[in-house]
């Protein structure tokens, strides 16, 4: 069939030219179009509603539900004496539900924990770059600066329900293996069960703020990528570096300028006297970090030629 072989309707035609010589659209004093508002565009629950159907953010959630039970397990297969009150984390790992908590973050916050931070943040503006549809979404029309705002708030909410939904499952399994007994800190200081679990609230959140640096370099090089294994394995091989960079003590005090050389700093809250003073420096540290990474990844975005 050829274009000479179509047969449209006079009438319809009429209808139509009709029906768009008096269709009039208002547009207001800034140009948009009348009763557009920016602020309902790309909605947080919108994007939340899509990275959790996401395969890679259920393979994620799911691992780390998997995560306690596999550790718990090796301890039931290998030899642990549960009424230890001496050694390290992993000494002490049978001691008590808490003591469990401890041990999975403790294994899993080096490299686990700053990955799937990684993941989510460094996924955000490269995977829609890679699927080459991040051109419409700007054309919707989103302003760049909601568009970056509302995926890292969406990621921002992932990445913490990751970092909650880890010791919590942990708690359980540990609660259920091996009591609801005191904490024991490596030191031999031992602490009621509510205490520590208080304890182990604050380290997730303080783990939270620590991580804003990891968050703020994946967002920045998401966002001048557009290959999303790229922006989250550079996050993460920094990360690596920066952890390799800590055990060379010759470096001496400029060691206390790495990102993650107060990654550990939570530990502290295993005694019975605290002492804040690390965990101030690393949000401080993890604070002026992630504000300029995130900054950057702004001001990059704001002036990006988007091509796909």
């Amino acid at each position: 069939m050829n274009e000479h072989d179509v047969h449209t309707d006079p009438g319809a035609i009429t209808e139509l030219t009709d029906a768009a010589a008096h269709q009039r659209t208002e547009v207001a004093q800034d140009g948009s179009a009348a009763g557009y508002k920016a602020r309902r565009t790309l909605r947080v629950g919108v994007e939340l509603q899509r990275q959790v159907r996401r395969r890679r953010t259920q393979f994620v959630l799911g691992f780390l539900v998997l995560l306690p039970f596999i550790l718990a397990l090796s301890f039931e297969i290998g030899q642990s004496d549960p009424n230890r009150r001496t050694g390290g984390f992993v000494d002490l790992a049978t001691a008590s539900g808490i003591n469990f908590v401890v041990l999975t973050l403790f294994v899993s916050g080096s490299f686990l924990l700053p990955m799937i931070v990684a993941l989510f943040f460094g996924d955000t503006i490269a995977s829609e770059a890679s699927w080459s549809s991040l051109k419409y979404l700007l054309a919707a029309p989103i302003p760049r600066h909601r568009l970056l705002r509302q995926k890292a708030m969406a990621s921002g909410i992932l990445s913490v329900f990751a970092l909650a939904l880890l010791p919590a499952v942990a708690l359980g399994v540990g609660v259920a293996w091996y009591g609801a007994g005191e904490v024991v800190s490596p030191t031999g200081e031992a602490a009621p069960f509510a205490d520590g679990v208080l304890g182990m609230a604050l380290a997730v959140c303080y783990i939270a703020i620590n991580l804003f640096w990891v968050a703020g370099l994946a967002l920045f090089l998401s966002v001048i990528t557009d290959a999303p294994l790229g922006a989250v394995g550079g996050t993460v091989l920094v990360s690596i570096v920066s952890q390799i960079l800590d055990q060379i003590e010759p470096l001496g005090d400029l060691r206390n300028y790495l990102p993650t050389h107060y990654a550990m700093a939570w530990a502290d809250l295993l005694s019975t006297d605290v002492d804040w003073s690390e965990m101030t420096r690393g949000t401080f540290s993890a604070l002026v970090y992630g504000g300029i990474f995130t900054l950057l990844a702004a001001r990059r975005f704001k002036t990006k030629d988007i091509t796909s």
